[in-house]
């Protein structure tokens, strides 16, 4: 029963969070100026005539009232249905599944790489004196502040023009991911590497390891079988938000690296008004940080079945 109410709730705010996400995304194209009708038909430059635009408005209900929009919108996307890209004409289920393979490729590998650089970043630091902490400290800021777009155009410009290691766009090889995984990698780490820091120092001094070192453990031993899993409970709790954040910034990144993927795809359809695009781009985002937070909540409870229970530690 404990099982089924935790899924209940999970499910019930899966379902909010899903249905705010939509509200948010029909207000907000609804904003945008212009009219709705020539998206459809190609945008301004299209110079379809009156009679066109008509008949685009009453095909996608553009005639009808708000509210009336509103409720047919959320009707079709309770059955499930993403609608036609007005851009491409093709169904968003379908182009999505096509651009996301290497969304997901480029997210993954990126927070692989975050994670290690964040350990190997806060485990230096930790074992510092409190010089190399304040160095460490630094890094860490500067690599969580640094932008998307400018830490790109650095890399292109060493690795590419300077050194000529890398391609400066995706080539569909590894050779052509890595700069965009580092991209996203680098600010991510330096947020995991503030969280493991303070939490690694403080748990390598704690009780726990203090008894470990009396029963004769290594320094080695207490920092992996205890100070490493307690630092990285506060850093997995951000692995949701870490997620959110990679596939966000793949908007950037993509469209620097000329990519192909969900985030570029998403920039295209926010600048020709590409409702269905964008509505079912963002909707999948929530949909994996939702997911990714389960599994996070998982992961949590079989490092520390205390914290999961809610004892004390």
């Amino acid at each position: 029963m404990r099982v089924v109410s935790w899924l209940a709730r999970r499910v019930g705010a899966a379902a909010i969070l899903l249905w705010i996400v939509a509200t948010v995304i029909f207000i907000a194209i609804r904003m945008i100026p212009g009219d709705p009708a020539e998206a459809i038909m190609g945008g301004p430059g299209s110079q379809a005539s009156a009679e066109a635009l008509e008949a685009a408005r009453e095909q996608y209900h553009l005639n009808e009232p708000l509210l009336v929009q509103y409720a047919l919108y959320l009707g079709q996307l309770i059955t499930g249905d993403l609608g036609t890209s007005y851009a491409q004409q093709r169904p968003v289920a379908q182009i999505m599944a096509e651009m996301l393979p290497a969304t997901l490729q480029l997210t993954l590998i990126s927070l692989v790489i975050a994670w290690l650089i964040a350990f190997l970043m806060a485990a230096v630091a930790a074992r510092s004196n409190r010089i190399g902490q304040a160095m460490g400290t630094v890094i860490e800021v500067v690599a969580a502040a640094v932008p998307h777009f400018w830490l790109g155009a650095m890399l292109i410009i060493i690795f590419s023009t300077w050194l000529g290691w890398l391609p400066s766009v995706d080539t569909g090889t590894v050779q052509g991911i890595i700069l965009p995984a580092l991209t996203l990698a680098i600010p991510l780490s330096g947020f995991l590497a503030q969280l493991m820091r303070d939490s690694l120092v403080t748990a390598m001094s704690s009780p726990f390891a203090l008894a470990a070192r009396a029963r004769g453990a290594s320094e080695g031993q207490v920092f992996f079988r205890h100070g490493f899993r307690h630092a990285a409970l506060p850093a997995l709790n951000l692995t949701g938000w870490a997620v959110a954040t990679s596939i966000s910034g793949a908007v950037v990144v993509e469209e620097v690296f000329a990519r192909p993927g969900l985030g570029r795809s998403l920039l295209g359809a926010v600048l020709s008004r590409d409702m269905p695009m964008v509505t079912g781009i963002a909707l999948f985002s929530a949909l994996i940080y939702m997911v990714v937070m389960l599994i996070v909540e998982a992961i949590e409870a079989i490092i520390n079945p205390a914290a999961a229970r809610g004892d004390d530690a």
